[in-house]
């Protein structure tokens, strides 16, 4: 555990002793504010957070690849990573250390919108639950793209390349639920095949839990999302130590 603790604290303070993290906040805080404006968020009248976690998937898609991609990328292009590996730590104590630090950036990054259900709460009384369940929603779905991204950046030393295949990865696993692209394949798949893509897709798992609905099946997607992805990450990054 050592390891884990001395990989997560020299991430998360690596994050905040450059420019690029405070860039990424402003950025997030700015569209997770404006476009839910955009899209009517007074024309409609309610007062609750429908908009923001509407909008937050494709936000994510881009924003935490962004992230991501220089987990691996940056310290195979320094090559750092031979000198972290050659550490008294394990290869699942540096992925996990390196993920987790990266999560817990993100957490913080959903915490600092925390302007966006006062300023519901001063408008009206939503209710406290369903703004709740769409915050860990949006963390479970944070942490299932940050393991995607983890895994590409693992892949390659490039981080544009890493940032783009993480984008199309998590693209997919949105666009797969939603009705538009269901309907478009409803013309060339069985339902059966449908029924299969839309349980794997993201969209479906965070829809539910956003509404209030904390079903074992829709938490335990993320958890092995996330899972599946880590051990694929830990793969790559042994593979890589050992050649």
């Amino acid at each position: 555990m050592n390891g884990f603790w001395a990989v997560f604290k020299r991430e998360l303070k690596a994050y905040f002793s450059t420019p690029v993290a405070y860039v990424f906040l402003v950025i997030f805080l700015f569209f997770a504010g404006y476009l839910p404006f955009r899209e009517g968020f007074f024309e409609l009248r309610q007062a609750d957070l429908n908009l923001f976690f509407q909008i937050l998937p494709l936000l994510f898609i881009f924003m935490v690849p962004s992230t991501a991609m220089r987990l691996w990328a940056e310290e195979r292009r320094t090559g750092s990573i031979e000198l972290l590996l050659t550490l008294p730590i394990t290869v699942p104590q540096a992925v996990l250390g390196k993920f987790f630090a990266a999560w817990a950036f993100l957490a913080i990054a959903l915490v600092l919108t925390f302007p966006l259900p006062a300023a519901v709460f001063y408008l009206g009384e939503p209710d406290p639950g369903l703004i709740i369940a769409g915050y860990l929603a949006s963390f479970l779905m944070a942490g299932g793209f940050l393991a995607i991204g983890s895994f590409f950046s693992a892949l390659t030393k490039n981080q544009v390349v890493s940032f783009i295949l993480s984008v199309a990865a998590c693209g997919i696993l949105v666009y797969a639920g939603m009705p538009s692209t269901l309907e478009y394949l409803s013309d060339m798949l069985p339902d059966s095949v449908l029924s299969v893509i839309e349980s794997l897709s993201i969209q479906i798992h965070y829809d539910s839990l956003r509404r209030g609905v904390i079903a074992a099946a829709d938490a335990a997607y993320f958890l092995i999302l996330i899972a599946a992805w880590i051990y694929a990450s830990m793969f790559v990054v042994e593979e890589r130590k050992a050649s």
